[in-house]
């Protein structure tokens, strides 16, 4: 069985720079390391992975490690989190573009809306997003998009678009911005969320989920599936999230893991 974890951020597993939540977490467990958990996922049947960055630091971190990793990829992001502290900055939007063709660089993003913790203005967020947004149709990239308690600002700035290719990354919204989703093409990515959620119409939404929309993820080290609770994530860990789906759903696990190997392939080229 082959899976790809659409979602990590191991690039700065064991090193003091990267995104400062990221590494702080990966710090409470020293063993961990970027090398160590590609090798991991490797065993578990994870042959793909694509590291994720969040600001300037991590999606350099990303683009360096992958070029040593023949299972990895990369995505460049500008998080709503951080985007304050590139808003109106063109010297650092500049650097973060220059990424954008370095190799093994397959999509734009995370980025997006936050208005659940809204640790940068709204302004900057919409500029962060329109930015970047803007890139990835330059390049004729996909985007990896972080919407949480947004949508209704999100889809009007998506559709002012044309031709705009992602996925919806750990999706925990409703059944109605899924519909929305799936009218757009977008792909819809699944974690370890799932596999501890309580509301039975979140449950029903994973279900809904088109097969051949369908990606699967960890967002390592973020978002550990039950029954590890409480320890870190790991991308080894997406064959927990495939097996608990593939059950939820009612589908042969072979077969959820194809497709969904299948998708990601098409969505990042990979």
């Amino acid at each position: 069985m082959e899976l790809v974890d659409t979602h990590c951020h191991i690039q700065s597993a064991g090193l003091t720079s990267g995104e400062r939540s990221t590494r702080e977490l990966w710090a409470k467990n020293p063993a961990l390391t970027a090398d160590s958990l590609v090798s991991d996922a490797a065993k578990a049947g994870v042959t793909r992975l694509i590291c994720v960055g969040c600001d300037l630091e991590d999606s350099k971190l990303a683009v360096n490690f992958v070029q040593n990793h023949d299972t990895c990829w990369a995505s460049i992001g500008l998080h709503p989190h951080e985007a304050q502290h590139y808003a109106g900055n063109q010297a650092q939007l500049d650097e973060f573009a220059a990424l954008v063709t370095q190799p093994k660089v397959v999509a734009i993003g995370e980025c997006g809306f936050d208005f659940y913790y809204n640790h940068s203005p709204k302004e900057a967020q919409v500029e962060a997003l329109k930015f970047q947004l803007e890139l990835a149709l330059k390049h004729d990239l996909p985007l990896i998009f972080h919407v949480r308690e947004a949508f209704d600002d999100f889809w009007p700035i998506f559709d002012s678009y044309s031709d705009i290719r992602g996925v919806l990354h750990s999706f925990t919204d409703s059944a109605e911005n899924l519909q929305k989703a799936i009218e757009r093409g977008l792909y819809v990515g699944i974690n370890g969320i799932a596999t501890f959620a309580k509301d039975p119409a979140q449950l029903d939404v994973y279900r809904a989920v088109p097969a051949q929309r369908l990606l699967l993820e960890t967002d390592a080290p973020f978002l550990t599936p039950t029954p590890y609770r409480g320890s870190i994530n790991e991308p080894k860990r997406v064959r927990d999230v495939a097996d608990f789906v593939a059950e939820l759903r009612g589908e042969d696990r072979e077969v959820l893991a194809a497709t969904t190997t299948s998708n990601a392939r098409a969505l990042f080229g990979i």
